[in-house]
């Protein structure tokens, strides 16, 4: 039996400046889309494609703006 590891994951939502912001200097703020979680996996790759499978409807017409973030313990 294979033992898994500790992950960690969350998903950020970047949205990109409107052009009333970018004309202010401005930047809009990101969005934690899905809390810090922990997970036991075998591999970095199966917690990223866990991650993305839990990513909420309305962010799936904006994944070039979505970032899965994982990190081991």
């Amino acid at each position: 039996m294979a033992k898994g590891k500790l992950f960690e994951y969350a998903v950020l939502y970047h949205p990109r400046p409107t052009k009333d912001q970018r004309d202010a200097g401005e930047s809009p703020k990101s969005v934690i889309v899905t809390q810090p979680t922990q997970v036991l996996s075998a591999s970095d790759g199966e917690v990223s494609i866990l991650a993305a499978r839990g990513i909420p409807t309305e962010y799936l017409d904006k994944l070039e703006d979505v970032e899965i973030l994982v990190r081991p313990f």
